[in-house]
């Protein structure tokens, strides 16, 4: 009787111990590391306060986007002047990588990697649940604008949310007519 309390005892301490390391805060703790990791092998130069329309963005420059935990922006190209606005159709393509070295590119730029561009409705978190997308469409401001945006997985699709899984995207935009 004693050798089973022990055992089961030592079985329920070794199922415990075995989950411990994957809890929420634990991944949370890896993912921070992927990030400040990501920034630093590639000598990301980050600006804490939010860049003047007319600033000109060097190619290491991105802003850690205040209020979001590693949410951080690079704009590669402004766009025209007709400003987004809440409830606009976004049109975008995109290409989508990891933070690891050597890391895979998903591809939706063209028609040949996706025939038809991601929509969302600015603003609309039912329609795009990635609040990073929609922190990126309110820094880019106009359409035909290009950024890249470094996404914890706090702001990131309902999948990266689930697996905290950080991710880089470049992003184009253009407003649906």
């Amino acid at each position: 009787m004693k050798k089973s309390v022990i055992l089961l005892l030592t079985g329920v301490l070794l199922l415990t111990a075995g989950c411990s390391s994957n809890t929420y805060n634990n991944l949370r703790k890896v993912e921070d590391k992927l990030i400040a990791n990501y920034i630093s092998r590639n000598q990301l130069h980050i600006l804490y306060e939010e860049p003047e329309l007319t600033y000109e963005w060097g190619e290491k420059d991105y802003y850690k986007v205040s209020g979001y935990d590693n949410l951080y922006f690079h704009l590669r190209h402004r766009g025209d002047s007709a400003d987004i606005v809440v409830n606009d159709v976004i049109v975008t393509r995109y290409k989508k990588f990891a933070l690891i070295e050597n890391a895979d590119t998903l591809s939706y730029w063209t028609t040949l990697d996706q025939a038809h561009p991601y929509e969302f409705r600015y603003g609309d978190l039912s329609s795009c649940d990635a609040e990073g997308w929609h922190v990126a469409v309110r820094l880019m401001k106009y359409p035909d604008s290009e950024c890249e945006i470094l996404v914890p997985s706090k702001q990131g699709f309902s999948d990266d949310q689930t697996s905290v899984t950080p991710y880089m995207y470049i992003i184009k935009i253009k407003k649906k007519q």
